[in-house]
């Protein structure tokens, strides 16, 4: 009888103690529902994870939004960085990304852009203020940009890439 009794409030304990969780839940800033000739979706903006899923007919981004990110990872301390004017967009990205920089500053600025393991994927001296890098043979990951001048670093970027 007693046995029975501390397996009956141990269930009862559990039971109340799971209808309190909630699985999913999330704050969003703005969403809503669109529909049309094709079908209807739910949205939501301001979370940070999504699936994509392609067909004969097209694509679906569903889930949660991907959050927009621009990330400077390091900056070289010699580098003054009120007077570096270096940037690096669209990120994510997905057939390109744009660097824009002075060269005039810079003697031999060159980019490296790795993966997350440190494999270079490409390297280059830049010549031009807006240098255009593609993603295009790039699978969706995390990559970073770093950018060098007369040997010593100046930035790295984090670069999210997106399908």
């Amino acid at each position: 009888m007693r046995q029975e009794k501390i397996l009956l409030t141990a269930v009862i304990s559990l039971g109340l103690g799971l209808t309190g969780l909630r699985a999913q839940e999330s704050v969003n800033a703005s969403g809503g529902d669109a529909s049309g000739i094709g079908g209807s979706a739910g949205y939501s903006v301001g979370q940070v994870v999504y699936t994509t899923i392609s067909g004969t007919n097209g694509s679906v981004s569903h889930g949660v939004q991907q959050a927009y990110e621009i990330s400077v990872v390091s900056s070289s301390e010699e580098t003054d960085e009120a007077n570096v004017m270096i940037s690096v967009f669209p990120n994510p990205a997905t057939d390109f990304i744009t660097l824009t920089a002075d060269p005039a500053e810079y003697q031999s600025l060159f980019f490296i852009l790795y993966d997350i393991n440190g494999t270079i994927i490409r390297e280059n001296k830049v010549t031009f203020s807006d240098t255009e890098i593609s993603m295009l043979d790039l699978p969706p990951a995390t990559y970073f940009l770093k950018l060098a001048d007369d040997g010593k670093d100046v930035k790295v970027f984090k670069i999210i890439k997106t399908r």
